[in-house]
């Protein structure tokens, strides 16, 4: 419960900042981002990205960017938390890495909504189908 009242009061201040800038964004560009990946909204707050993967990626983490993944299409494998091992700054105040120590791992499916703090290492270690979702990115 407590998880559903933070990522609506997310949303809501999300939108109460960016009220004054109304963005449509029409079904079949989103239908576009999701199979090909691609940016729908840019706010000096927050971005909106479509993603699409097939294959496993590297371990992140951002300084400054709270990361919500809502999952439209497939499954995967989701580790969070731990310590990020072989980091390397990829640009200021994002990290790349190889794996994570001691983390959660969750398995995501549509419709799920995973919320990642700013600094948490975060990981898709197996996809073992494609997968699509959106990605809220809420700038600090």
């Amino acid at each position: 419960m407590k998880f559903v009242l933070a990522l609506t009061a997310l949303f809501t201040t999300s939108l109460l900042l960016t009220a004054a800038d109304v963005t449509y964004v029409p079904h079949d560009k989103i239908a576009g981002v999701l199979a090909k990946g691609g940016t729908v909204v840019t706010q000096p707050d927050l971005l909106v990205q479509g993603s699409h993967r097939d294959k496993a990626g590297q371990v992140e983490v951002h300084d400054k960017e709270t990361d919500v993944i809502y999952m439209v299409d497939g499954e995967a494998t989701f580790v969070t938390g731990g310590t990020m091992v072989d980091g390397k700054s990829s640009r200021p105040g994002q990290w790349l890495g190889k794996d994570i120590q001691g983390g959660t791992t969750h398995h995501l499916t549509k419709g799920d909504v995973m919320w990642v703090p700013a600094g948490v290492p975060h990981w898709f270690p197996e996809i073992p189908a494609p997968l699509s979702y959106l990605l809220v990115k809420v700038l600090q």
